[in-house]
C-alpha cells in the first residue's frame, strides 16, 4: 500500500492561502533563453507580429473615410455617384492592400515561430539532458523517475504552447488594443471613456478569475508529474502486483492520484473557461452602451471631444462601434492568453527547477593518463596506449608526479550518512591491496553497497579518508576515478541497441574482437551466438527478449571489456541460476585475476576464495579475515556458513 506523506506546514499554509502562485521570473527567463537561441529570427518574427497587428487595426480609419465620403454626398443631395466612387475605390483598394500585407506578415511570423519553437525546445531538451547527466546519484535516488520524465514530455509541451501560441497571440492582441485605443481617442474621447469603463470591469474579472486559474494550473502540472511517476512505478512492478494479487489496491491508489489530477485540472480549466464568456458578454454590453451613447450624442448634438477635432456624425459612430468590437475582442484574447501563459509558466517553472539542480560537485585535479614504464621503473606520460595507466598529480609549485595505477584502495575510519544526522556507516576501515579480492557479507541494510558507492564517489564521506594508490580520492577527478573502476550491479541495465553495442558500452572504442573476447570471458558468447542475429541481435526494453541470467552475463561482459584494475561486483550472480553461475564464476575468476575486487554476495560459495571477508552489521565491521580464519573464530560468519543463522 502506498504510504501517505504528511504535508509540510509551509505547504499547508500555501494551500490555505489558495495554493502556490506563478513566479513571473520564469517568463522573463524563458524569453531570454528564446532570444539567446535565435537572436535574429525572434526579433524579425516580433516585427512581423507588430506590423500584422498594426495593419489589422488601421482599416478602421479607411472605413471612416469611406463612410465620410458617402455621407457627404448624401447630405449634399448629389446624384453624381461616379464622382463618389472615384473617391471610394482608391480607399477600398488601400484596404485590400492592407489586408494583403496583414496576411503576408501573419503567415511569415507563423512559419518563423514554428521553426523557432521546435528549435528552442530541441535546444532546451538538450540542455536539460546535458545538465541531468551531471546531477549526483542522490537526485535520482530521491526523485521518482516518472516525475522526471514528465519534465521532458508534459512540461515541455506546455512551453511549446507558450512560445508558439500564447506569447505571439498576447503580443499581437496587446498591440491591436493599444493601436485601436489611439484611433478611438482620435475620433471621440467621450465614447472612448465609455469603452474604458468596460475595460476596467474586464480587468477586475480577469484578475479574480485568472488568479484562481493560475494557481490550479501549477497544481495540475505537479499532479501530472505525480500521476506519470505512479504509472511508471506500476508498469515496472507488474509481475509483483500480479503475484501478490495487488491489482485492486493498485487501482485504489491510482484512483486517488487520478482524482487529485481531476480536481486540479477541473478547477484550472473551470476558471479558464469561465473567463471567456464573462469577458465576451461584458464586450456585448459595452457595444450596446457605445451604440446608445453614440446615438444620444447624435440626437442631442452634443459637442465631440476628439484629438482630430471632428464633430459627431454617423461616419464616426459606425466605425467606432466596429472598433469597440475589435477592442473588446482583443482584450478578451489577452485575458484568455493569460490563462495559457499561466499553464506554460507552470511547466516552465518545473523545467527550470530541473535545470537549476546543482550539478555533481567535482573539485578533483588528479587525472588518469596513459603511462610508460622505463627500465629503471620510472613512470612517464605517453600519447600511445601501452596498457599501463598512471595518476597525473599536479602540485602547487608546478611540478607533476606520476603514480602507477595499481588498484590499492584503503578506507580509514569512514563515517557516512545519506541524510544529515543519520549515520549508516560507523568507523569503517577497509584495506584492499592490488590484486586482492575483498568480500562483504551482511544483512540487507548493513552497509555493503554503501561502501562501494563511496569508493566510486556516488556519495562523499562525512568523516575519514579514502585513498586510491595513496591519493585521496577527493583529489581525483570523478570521471577519471570511475574510468579506473568496473562495476556489475545486481539490477542489470541494458540499452536499446545490438548486443555488441551493449557490450561496447563499457569501452566505446573497443573493437568487435575485444567485445567478443569479453563475452567469452564472461561466459556469454555461447548463448549470444545462438541468438537470431548473434551479436547483431537488437535489444529493447532493457533486454526483455533475454532471460535475467543472460542480461547479467552481458552486463558482466560490458565490465570485462572496460578492463579496469578495480572491479566492484554487487550481487553480480544473484540473478543467475546455479548452473549458469558455475559458467560465470569461471569467467569471473579469469576477470578478477590481477585486479583488486570488491564483492558483495549472499551466496557464500562465491566468496570463499576471497583474500579478506568482512562481515557487516548495522554499518559496522564486526568480523574480518579469510574464510578459514572466520570459521575458526566461530562467530557470525561461521553461523552463516553452517546455516545456524541466515541473512535477512
Amino acid at each position: 500500500m502506498s504510504k501517505q506523506t504528511k504535508m509540510p506546514p509551509s505547504d499547508m499554509k500555501k494551500m490555505h492561502r489558495g495554493g502556490p502562485k506563478i513566479d513571473f521570473k520564469a517568463l522573463s527567463r524563458a524569453v531570454k533563453l528564446l532570444l539567446s537561441a535565435y537572436p535574429v529570427l525572434v526579433p524579425i518574427a516580433g516585427v512581423c507580429i507588430l506590423l500584422s497587428a498594426v495593419i489589422a487595426a488601421v482599416p478602421a480609419i479607411f472605413q471612416q473615410k469611406v463612410l465620410a465620403v458617402i455621407t457627404s454626398y448624401l447630405d449634399a443631395g448629389s446624384t453624381d455617384w461616379s464622382a463618389a466612387m472615384g473617391e471610394v475605390i482608391p480607399l477600398v483598394l488601400i484596404l485590400v492592400l492592407l489586408y494583403a500585407f496583414s496576411i503576408t506578415f501573419s503567415t511569415a511570423q507563423t512559419q518563423m515561430m514554428a521553426y523557432i519553437t521546435q528549435g528552442f525546445l530541441c535546444k532546451l531538451r538538450r540542455k536539460m539532458f546535458d545538465g541531468m547527466q551531471n546531477l549526483p546519484i542522490k537526485y535520482f535516488d530521491t526523485h521518482k523517475h516518472g516525475d522526471i520524465m514528465s519534465h521532458y514530455t508534459n512540461d515541455i509541451d506546455t512551453l511549446r504552447q507558450l512560445v508558439s501560441q500564447s506569447l505571439p497571440s498576447l503580443l499581437q492582441a496587446s498591440v491591436i488594443v493599444v493601436t485601436v485605443l489611439f484611433i478611438m481617442l482620435w475620433y471621440s474621447v467621450w465614447m472612448t471613456m465609455v469603452v474604458l469603463l468596460g475595460v476596467v470591469a474586464m480587468f477586475f474579472v480577469s484578475k479574480i478569475v485568472g488568479g484562481g486559474s493560475a494557481r490550479y494550473f501549477i497544481r495540475q502540472q505537479k499532479s501530472v508529474g505525480k500521476t506519470e511517476a505512479f504509472i511508471q512505478e506500476m508498469m515496472n512492478g507488474q509481475k509483483v502486483i500480479k503475484v501478490f494479487c495487488h491489482e485492486e489496491q493498485s487501482k485504489e491508489d491510482f484512483d486517488r492520484i487520478n482524482n487529485e489530477l481531476f480536481e486540479d485540472g477541473f478547477r484550472a480549466h473551470a476558471y479558464a473557461n469561465m473567463l471567456g464568456p464573462i469577458i465576451g458578454n461584458i464586450g456585448n454590453i459595452l457595444y450596446v452602451l457605445c451604440a446608445t451613447a453614440g446615438g444620444l450624442f447624435l440626437v442631442t448634438g452634443a459637442p465631440n471631444l476628439a484629438i482630430s477635432g471632428l464633430a459627431f456624425s454617423i461616419d464616426i459612430v459606425v466605425p467606432f462601434l466596429n472598433m469597440t468590437k475589435q477592442f473588446t475582442g482583443n482584450v478578451n484574447q489577452v485575458s484568455q492568453q493569460i490563462n495559457h501563459i499561466a499553464m506554460g509558466l507552470a511547466g516552465a517553472q518545473r523545467v527550470f527547477d530541473l535545470m537549476d539542480q546543482k550539478p555533481e560537485a567535482d573539485d578533483g585535479y588528479v587525472t588518469l593518463v596513459n603511462a610508460e614504464l622505463s627500465e629503471d621503473g620510472t613512470v612517464s606520460e605517453t600519447d600511445r596506449h601501452t596498457g599501463h595507466w598512471a595518476w597525473k598529480y599536479p602540485h602547487s609549485d608546478g611540478s607533476v608526479t606520476y603514480t602507477l595505477l595499481r588498484g590499492d584502495v584503503r578506507m580509514t575510519d569512514v563515517d557516512f550518512g545519506y541524510e544529515e544526522g543519520k549515520t549508516v556507516l560507523h568507523d569503517v576501515s577497509v584495506y584492499a591491496e592490488p590484486g586482492q579480492k575483498v568480500a562483504f557479507v551482511g544483512a540487507t541494510g548493513a552497509g555493503k553497497t554503501t561502501i562501494t558507492n563511496l569508493i566510486n564517489r556516488f556519495y562523499d564521506i562525512a568523516d575519514g579518508k579514502i585513498r586510491y594508490d595513496g591519493i585521496n580520492i577527493n583529489k581525483i577527478r570523478k570521471s577519471d576515478l570511475r574510468q579506473s573502476l568496473g562495476i556489475v550491479l545486481q539490477e542489470t541495465n541494458l540499452f536499446t541497441g545490438t548486443v555488441m553495442e551493449n557490450i561496447r558500452y563499457g569501452k566505446l572504442d573497443a573493437t568487435d574482437e575485444e567485445c567478443v573476447a569479453a563475452a567469452k570471458l564472461a561466459g556469454a558468447d555461447d548463448f549470444i551466438t545462438r541468438l537470431p542475429d548473434g551479436y547483431d541481435t537488437m535489444l529493447s526494453g532493457n533486454g526483455a527478449n533475454l532471460s535475467q541470467g543472460q542480461r547479467q552475463l552481458i552486463s558482466i561482459a560490458r565490465a570485462a571489456v572496460a578492463d579496469p584494475p578495480v572491479m566492484i561486483l554487487d550481487e553480480a550472480t544473484s540473478s543467475i541460476d546455479t548452473r549458469t553461475e558455475a559458467i560465470v564464476q569461471r569467467g569471473m575468476d579469469k576477470l578478477m585475476e590481477g585486479r583488486t575486487v570488491f564483492v558483495i554476495a549472499h551466496r557464500l560459495s562465491t566468496i570463499m576464495n576471497s583474500d579478506v571477508i568482512m562481515v557487516l552489521d548495522h554499518g559496522r565491521i564486526i568480523e574480518r579475515g579469510s574464510h578459514e580464519k572466520l570459521l575458526e573464530e566461530k562467530g557470525t560468519y561461521y553461523q552463516l556458513y553452517t546455516g545456524a543463522f541466515e541473512l535477512e
